[in-house]
């Protein structure tokens, strides 16, 4: 069993900072890429960013100077650093991770359960 546990989520005000942590455990032999989409109300969710496990990062326009994603290997667990925040950021975030449980060949995407955001106007 491989789980996902968000944490960090909260209400905050505009031009506020927030700092999201999702941990992987388990029975986990190696975590590929991980990412962080989020999902407002009545629209589609999307990509915030992704990393690889080098290092590599990628980020939607809409956040790209303001957000800042990391991660650290040791502790199976990736990071999310918000700043600068907007209303328009309020969403449900969720993370994943691309991962090869122990005992295994095949490369599983696992979700967190998500976790709210909310910037105040």
């Amino acid at each position: 069993q491989v789980q996902l546990v968000e944490s960090g989520g909260g209400l905050v005000q505009a031009g506020g900072s927030l700092r999201l942590s999702c941990a992987a455990s388990g029975s986990i032999f190696s975590v590929n890429g991980m990412g962080w989409y989020r999902q407002a109300p009545g629209k589609q969710r999307e990509l915030v960013a992704v990393i690889t496990s080098g290092g590599s990062t990628d980020y939607a326009d809409s956040v790209k100077g303001r957000f800042t994603i990391s991660r650290d290997n040791a502790k199976n667990t990736v990071y999310l650093q918000m700043n600068s925040l907007k209303p328009e950021d309020t969403a449900v975030y969720y993370c994943n991770a691309d991962i090869i449980r122990r005992f295994t060949s095949g490369v599983v995407r696992y979700w967190g359960q998500g976790t709210q955001v909310t910037v105040s106007s």
